[in-house]
């Protein structure tokens, strides 16, 4: 019944996807995981112009934080340490 709201929400998500990307400026790090996503550096460093900390693991996956989450805590350990400095 309400589909006409439902597509307006579409189109505007559509419209919102074509508009200029911005670009983040936040230090900001980058783990990649041997069973995720592993061609992500082209869309890190689109999005990003301040990546600090990049790491990669033999181990996990997309759930990284459940699925090895000591080595997920330790990466982030040391990206939030090289902060400080």
């Amino acid at each position: 019944m309400n589909a006409a709201a439902g597509m307006s929400r579409s189109y505007l998500e559509n419209a919102r996807a074509q508009a200029e990307l911005e670009v983040n400026a936040a230090p900001t790090g980058v783990a990649v995981f041997k069973d995720d996503f592993q061609t992500i550096k082209v869309f890190a460093e689109r999005d990003n112009s301040n990546i600090v900390h990049w790491s990669s693991f033999e181990e996990g996956g997309h759930y990284a934080a459940l699925e090895v989450p000591s080595v997920r805590a330790g990466d982030m350990q040391v990206f939030f340490a090289a902060l400080r400095r």
